[in-house]
């Protein structure tokens, strides 16, 4: 009789689940790379690196008529970290990816609490990141308005540890609001606001993002504290669509301080313009062009150099992230021209194919600007139930590069190259109704 309640009561428990749109979905995507000068020029001599590593994530959601509950849980698992029977993970890389609740205040607004990813537009700005296996989240509340073709979000964050901010008080809480954070993407606060309008073939969006820095007066024998940082963005996304053709815009402007408070931000900005046109049912065809502002002044106090903070940068400026990938920042800026080609090889698969060519905004000490040409190409293919994705790149470096590298032509390889495989399957456990 007790087996019978415990089924009794799991099917209710289910009924009530599927009753609130109950669901429970996954992805398992191991990636394989070899690199031979990803991110940097290698020496010769040095060996290529190559690893397999898979990110693995359990996404389940619940939704009602007034709210909706979200939770995406992840582990990272580069194959041969953890020696065998190690009670524990190596690399402590699990982690709440997601966790956020969405309230339902009216027909067109709502409240979107906790830990999120922020996506906008082309992810120039604003994006998930999910190139990396660890992805991009934000912990904040954002209140959202929907009505037609209109969209407006406005996000409030404000970061601590209280684990690490102060001496103890009554045995459970912290003093004060300090938070020791010392990169550019560990803000102590944030405030932003997006708003996107659609008209038939073409949409404009407005972004204007606030963060700031915790800064620490060092004069003393022990760092206090000291206000903070704030570094200022605002730009527009421009997007068009017309038949075969189709144009894309970006325009940013930065200003404020840089994040360690060391100096001061004025003029920076982010230009691009890029063109689609499809040339058959099987031939698309695009070219662009972005220009990112760099440092031109030689005092240390001050610079004009853009830095796209929270953007999903792999997917732009080539694919071997020689920059605004952990890197290039607060240096010559660039210039980047490109065209590529995407071809529909049948029903499932495809081939992507383009080239870039690099130069700094700003010359080098040297007087040199340019810093070479990279290829990407990249074929995918979908399966019943899962897709691999393959890619291969290579860079050929001009003198500026070596330069700005700081790896002489003749003491670098010859070929810097990388490749990459990839399987992604995404099972869907549970979908509700």
């Amino acid at each position: 009789m007790k087996k019978q309640y415990a089924i009794l009561g799991l099917m209710l428990v289910c009924f009530q689940f599927v009753n609130a749109q109950f669901t429970l979905d996954g992805q398992f995507r191991p990636r394989t790379e070899y690199r031979n000068g990803y991110q940097s020029l290698i020496p010769e001599g040095a060996d290529a690196g190559f690893a397999i590593n898979t990110r693995v994530r359990l996404n389940a959601g619940y939704q009602t008529d007034l709210f909706k509950v979200y939770l995406s849980i992840q582990d990272l698992l580069v194959w041969g970290e953890n020696p065998q029977i190690i009670p524990v993970d190596a690399n402590n890389s699990f982690a709440v990816f997601e966790a956020w609740a969405s309230l339902k205040l009216t027909d067109n607004s709502g409240l979107k609490i906790g830990r999120q990813v922020l996506s906008y537009d082309d992810q120039r700005f604003f994006g998930g990141l999910d190139w990396a296996q660890q992805g991009r989240n934000h912990d904040l509340a954002m209140y959202q308005y929907r009505s037609g073709s209109f969209m407006l979000d406005f996000g409030l964050a404000f970061n601590q540890d209280f684990d690490n901010n102060g001496g103890p008080l009554f045995g459970f809480q912290n003093v004060g609001t300090a938070y020791p954070a010392s990169n550019p993407f560990q803000y102590k606060a944030m405030q932003y606001l997006y708003a996107k309008e659609t008209w038939g073939g073409f949409n404009a969006s407005l972004l204007l993002v606030n963060y700031s820095h915790q800064n620490f007066d060092t004069t003393g024998a022990t760092p206090v504290a000291d206000g903070v940082n704030s570094l200022f963005t605002a730009g527009t996304h421009l997007n068009y669509k017309k038949g075969k053709f189709g144009l894309a815009g970006n325009a940013f402007l930065q200003t404020g301080t840089f994040f360690n408070g060391s100096t001061d931000v004025g003029g920076a900005y982010l230009l691009s313009l890029d063109a689609s046109y499809k040339a058959s049912a099987k031939v698309g065809l695009g070219a662009g062009i972005e220009v990112i502002s760099g440092n031109d002044t030689a005092t240390t106090d001050k610079t004009e150099a853009f830095l796209p903070t929270f953007g999903t940068n792999h997917k732009f400026n080539g694919f071997m992230d020689y920059f605004y990938v952990a890197n290039h920042v607060n240096t010559i800026g660039l210039v980047d021209i490109h065209a590529s080609a995407n071809f529909k090889l049948g029903a499932t698969s495809s081939l992507m194919v383009k080239a870039l060519n690099f130069s700094g905004e700003q010359a080098l000490a040297s007087g040199e600007k340019s810093l070479g040409t990279e290829i990407d190409v990249v074929f995918s293919k979908k399966f019943k139930g899962y897709a691999l994705k393959v890619g291969y790149s290579q860079m050929f470096a001009s003198d500026g590069l070596y330069e700005l590298k700081g790896v002489s032509e003749a003491a670098a390889k010859d070929t810097q190259n990388w490749a990459w495989a990839m399987l992604v399957i995404k099972p869907k456990f549970l979908t509700g109704k």
